[in-house]
């Protein structure tokens, strides 16, 4: 049990140690000039308007979710290459049964030397597996897509949706109130 707290204070000390030692190192020796455009606010390349205090645009949460949400989903797509090639690979009738010994382990994660020859990945498993492995991708990524047909129906890809939305909502004015609001303020009361 103290070997286990040992190296637990061990790597909480190297941690820390090496998150501080480019700080400190670089705070020596960086450069002391500050001038106003290095003192100012920095957000998105943009200049700041207003307070810094107001709440930010919903929309900008709405449409980073969604980059994670689709990230994350198309990183799925890496194991599923791994397994995919590897049966491609073995589906490959010129493959020499050293090859296919080697390939078999692989995909089936199993040490090196120790998989019995019956359970050697044969080209009609490996052609069995390309076609449920081709149909799952796609079940997946007709998935995806609807996903994504229904966000971009929905508008949540629209950055200037709020600005769209809220002209079409205004009813067109009639010259006669038109009229009314250019008159200065004694002659409407």
């Amino acid at each position: 049990m103290t070997e286990l707290v040992g190296h637990l204070l061990l790597f909480t000390v190297l941690g820390v140690v090496f998150l501080m030692a480019p700080l400190i190192a670089g705070w020596f020796v960086r450069p002391k000039n500050p001038n106003a455009e290095k003192l100012s606010v920095y957000e998105c390349g943009e200049p700041t308007i207003g307070s810094s205090y107001i709440q930010f645009d919903l929309r900008f949460y709405v449409v980073a979710l969604l980059f994670i949400i689709f990230d994350v989903e198309i990183a799925f797509f890496f194991p599923w290459a791994a397994v995919y090639g590897g049966a491609t690979a073995l589906l490959d009738p010129r493959v020499s049964d050293a090859a296919r010994m080697q390939l078999s382990e692989r995909m089936l994660n199993v040490p090196q030397g120790t998989l019995a020859l019956e359970n050697v990945i044969t080209p009609a498993t490996a052609e069995t597996l390309v076609w449920t492995g081709l149909g799952d991708i796609l079940v997946f990524f007709s998935v995806l897509l609807v996903a994504f047909a229904y966000v971009w129906k929905r508008g949540d890809l629209d950055w200037v949706r709020a600005v769209t939305s809220a002209r079409r909502s205004v009813p067109a004015r009639s010259s006669e109130a038109a009229a009314i609001d250019a008159r200065p303020l004694e002659t409407v009361a």
